[in-house]
């Protein structure tokens, strides 16, 4: 799995555990949609800000996203 496809799949995981839809996540953030879509399909790849960004609303350290779940 490329660290993209695990950024994704931690993204998604992350949400989910919080019951949040990607409509949630975006009123949390300021981020489209659309964005976070793509970043939880490894089709985006977020810059350092927004994963920060991510990191606070989803209330994570940041490494988190990047972190190998078994």
């Amino acid at each position: 799995m490329s660290p993209l496809e695990r950024f994704a799949a931690n993204l998604k995981e992350l949400r989910a555990e919080r019951g949040w839809s990607q409509e949630d996540l975006s009123r949390a953030t300021g981020l489209h949609t659309t964005a976070i879509s793509k970043m939880e399909r490894a089709n985006r790849a977020p810059r350092f800000p927004t994963i920060v960004l991510l990191a606070e609303a989803l209330e994570v350290p940041a490494g988190r996203l990047f972190d190998h779940i078994p």
